[in-house]
Formats: C-alpha cells, sequence, structure tokens
C-alpha cells in the first residue's frame, strides 16, 4: 500500500511495456453473469448484489473484514480469475509481440502465489512511516487505519524474500525511474541480444 506500485507500472508502460493491472481484472471478475460472479453470490448471498445487479464491493467487503476464513473463500474464487484473464491478455500480446516485455501489475503477487511462473518479480518497498505518510496524504485515511491495513498485508521482508529486483521507492520520483531505467535496459538488453542471436 502507497509504495509506489502503480506509479512504476505507468513508468514502465511508457517506456515500452504492454501492462496488465491485476486490480483491472479484479474488477472484471466481478461482473454480472460471470461464473466468478455467481460463485461469490452463492457464497455471500444475495445481500453483496448491489440494486444496479453489480457486486456491491463495500457490502461484500464487510463480509470478509478480519474475518480470515471469509477472505479465504473470497479469494479461492477471484484469484484464479483473476490470473486467468491475466493469462489470456498475456498470450494475446505475445502473440502480437513476441519479444515484447510484459508486466503484471499485482498488489497480492505472493499471496496468491502467481510468482512462480513468471520470469522475474520485481518488489517496490518503502518502509512502513513513509507508506502511512503518502497514504494518508493520498486517500485521506488516518495513520492508525492505514496501519492497520499495512498490518494486515504481507510484510516488506517476505515481499523481498520474493523479488529478484527490489526497487526502493523512498527517496521520490526522479531516484524511482532513476532505479527502472537501469532494470529496463538490463531487461530490454537482454530481449534484444537474444533476438539478434536467433538464427
Amino acid at each position: 500500500m502507497a509504495s509506489g506500485k502503480s506509479t512504476a507500472a505507468r513508468y514502465l508502460g511508457e517506456l515500452g511495456a504492454y501492462v496488465i493491472d491485476a486490480d483491472r481484472l479484479g474488477h472484471r471478475a466481478y461482473e454480472p453473469k460471470t461464473a466468478a460472479f455467481k460463485q461469490v453470490v452463492g457464497v455471500f448471498g444475495d445481500a453483496v448484489v448491489a440494486a444496479d445487479g453489480t457486486i456491491d464491493r463495500r457490502a461484500l467487503g464487510a463480509k470478509v473484514f478480519g474475518q480470515p476464513g471469509e477472505l479465504k473463500k473470497l479469494t479461492d474464487i477471484v484469484w484464479p480469475e483473476i490470473r486467468r484473464l491475466a493469462d489470456l491478455e498475456m498470450e494475446a500480446e505475445r502473440a502480437r509481440r513476441p519479444d515484447g516485455v510484459i508486466v503484471l501489475e499485482a498488489a497480492v503477487m505472493v499471496e496468491a502465489g502467481w510468482q512462480r511462473s513468471l520470469d522475474e518479480v520485481w518488489v517496490v518497498a518503502v518502509e512502513p512511516e513513509v507508506a502511512i505518510e503518502r497514504a494518508v496524504a493520498r486517500d485521506g485515511l488516518t495513520a492508525d487505519e492505514v496501519r492497520a491495513r499495512l498490518d494486515a498485508q504481507t510484510s516488506n521482508a517476505e515481499r523481498r524474500r520474493h523479488a529478484d529486483v527490489v526497487i526502493d521507492n523512498s527517496a521520490g520520483l526522479d531516484e524511482l525511474h532513476s532505479q527502472l531505467d537501469r532494470q529496463w535496459q538490463r531487461v530490454a538488453g537482454a530481449r534484444g541480444a537474444r533476438r539478434a542471436a536467433a538464427p
């Protein structure tokens, strides 16, 4: 939360990556008449359906917040659907640009176990106090509310354990871009070398 991963993903998009936003796919997973929608309603009841026929995310959130067992029921439905949609996008983009770089931006990468099927995992990290300060300014939450959300998430140490690359976003935008530029040159350069070596 408030680490700057979306800012990093947008910048990688500007550099030429095709960016898949797992949050956007999460919204698609809840669309009416989809299999995931039907499963969510089947598990959590009609009370999570809004008047317009969509999932009432606030009502659903109230059913799972602070209830690990209920949250797992939800993520067992939604995470596989998000990954299915991401895989479809990746396949289409690989067909369009076989040598292109694809970025999957996902806050739950480690929790969902998706890191095992990707070439590299990049973690954008900030110290908790920096994240709290940024989230308070950005989202209008109190420091205690942000701290509670951070405490419920996977720790920086655990994320770093799964990372191939750690981007420290504590120093500001210029330093973030500088780190991303270096990693982009490495990845894009390696792909260019493979392309040049191909018969």
